[in-house]
């Protein structure tokens, strides 16, 4: 079985799938999006790396996706769905992807869903985002549309410093995704999904940030989960279309629970700490099983 990694060659998690895959006699090439290419001819269609000469593709792991502009994006992610249709296995499949990615995306499927979000406000244009600060209660979240690990987000409650932050993102041609600030007692709930599956919880305690994030230095610690967090959770990753998810979970402090994210490229170094569970493992199982049951033969997409 060969499988591409689509990621950065020194990330940890690369690392550990590439391990996993060794344990499991599984051929696993680091890939980077910014080598792709495609190739059309009368032959027929070919996803091209310049790393992968004579591959045929079983399956790939995306664990990144860079910034670039967005034909380049938009390239990307077309690439992914055409080894999707030619029987070539995709983790996360692109629409999963495609839809986590963007965070406006995200909130007004879940919210279709049926399940609680922070009310939302997105929009081009300072001025309107100025009008709605006072109907999102004076105090907002504000976060650029792509975008993880809590990097870029603002809290505004002060109408002047909303008069500079929504112009300066106005200028530089970005969104504004304001979100009502849910008042919280400083930790979320991260639930991992694989394949339906509920992997596990923890809860991520703030080091003094509104953002409960770990890489903001928030502490992550073993969680139970309760019949609530998982079923947020897994209507979350089901409305996404994500096998391998990370949904964030946030009570205020009325005890309401909201859900605030859904990660298709979900980190899992802290739950591997408090759980002592081996995910990478985990996650090349489920694609060797998921690539068996796509077809029993298994081909892939020729890559060269």
């Amino acid at each position: 079985m060969n499988i591409a990694i689509l990621g950065n060659p020194d990330s940890w998690y690369v690392a550990e799938l590439r391990r996993a895959a060794r344990a499991r006699s599984v051929d696993a090439a680091t890939w980077d999006f910014t080598q792709l290419a495609a190739s059309i001819s009368a032959d027929g269609h070919a996803v091209l790396h310049s790393g992968g000469a004579g591959r045929r593709l079983d399956a790939v792991i995306v664990r990144t996706m860079p910034p670039g502009s967005l034909e380049q994006v938009v390239f990307r992610m077309n690439l992914l769905a055409r080894l999707e249709a030619a029987g070539t296995t995709v983790l996360n499949p692109p629409k999963a992807i495609e839809c986590a990615v963007d965070k406006y995306l995200t909130t007004a499927v879940l919210q279709q869903a049926g399940l609680p979000v922070p009310e939302t406000f997105v929009c081009e244009s300072a001025a309107a985002a100025l009008d709605a600060l006072p109907r999102l209660g004076g105090d907002v979240v504000v976060k650029p549309l792509f975008g993880s690990e809590g990097r870029g987000i603002v809290r505004v409650s002060d109408p002047d410093l909303g008069v500079r932050v929504f112009r300066a993102i106005e200028r530089t041609g970005g969104l504004l995704y304001l979100q009502r600030f849910v008042e919280h007692e400083g930790f979320d709930v991260r639930v991992l999904i694989l394949d339906g599956q509920i992997l596990g919880g923890m809860k991520r305690r703030s080091a003094g940030d509104f953002r409960t994030n770990v890489s903001r230095d928030a502490v992550a610690e073993p969680h139970q989960l309760t019949e609530t967090e998982r079923d947020y959770a897994l209507r979350a990753a089901a409305a996404t279309g994500a096998s391998f998810a990370g949904v964030d979970l946030l009570y205020d402090r009325c005890g309401r629970l909201f859900v605030i994210e859904v990660n298709a490229v979900p980190g899992w170094r802290a739950f591997q700490k408090v759980s002592n569970m081996d995910v990478a493992q985990r996650v090349l199982e489920t694609l060797i099983s998921q690539c068996v049951r796509q077809t029993p033969l298994c081909e892939g997409h020729r890559a060269t």
